[in-house]
């Protein structure tokens, strides 16, 4: 094999173009933080407030934008578009820590989380049909911290995760600008 044929081999690339590396990485870390949440969800039956369900959203573009933004650096895209789907990785990333430390200040009763998800129940209606509709009903509240390790709720875990996804994005733009 010539020096030319494995530089263009797929391990040689994958090492080789760090756009490549970091769109697949943030790809992977998104993949398995929604893997986690669902399996919290599904299997501990840790139900997501609102404000947890918003910070998904930011897992459920990285996905596949971190499988575009590869397979654009694997065939060879103009480095201008793999920069500008690295810095939209990045940017989402960041403000989903932020939206994360947002929930863990609400957590931790730092400030008042939005009222559809930890104000005050209001306007119950009747007596007669309150047993039943709190059986049905169960409310997750964005101030209640339902699982913590090592300190951290899902949350503070959330903003951990989001900013490994923002410091690997810049890292690869940083990357992809020199090579």
């Amino acid at each position: 094999m010539t020096s030319d044929a494995a530089a263009h081999s797929s391990p040689a690339r994958l090492s080789a173009d760090p756009a490549l590396v970091a769109a697949l990485a943030i790809a992977f870390i998104a993949a398995d933080a929604l893997a986690g949440a669902w399996f919290f969800q599904l299997v501990l039956d840790i139900r997501p407030c609102p404000l947890c369900l918003e910070q998904r959203y930011a897992y459920y573009l990285a996905v596949p934008l971190g499988l575009v933004v590869a397979f654009g650096a694997y065939r060879g895209a103009p480095r201008p578009v793999l920069l500008a789907g690295l810095a939209i990785l990045a940017l989402a990333a960041l403000a989903n820590a932020g939206l994360g430390a947002y929930h863990a200040g609400v957590e931790w009763q730092f400030w008042q989380g939005p009222t559809d998800c930890s104000g005050p129940i209001a306007d119950l209606g009747s007596a007669g049909t309150l047993l039943q509709r709190l059986d049905t009903v169960k409310v997750i509240r964005c101030d209640e911290v339902q699982w913590r390790f090592l300190g951290l709720s899902l949350a503070g875990y959330n903003v951990l995760i989001s900013l490994l996804m923002a410091a690997i994005a810049a890292w690869g733009m940083v990357s992809a600008k020199r090579a």
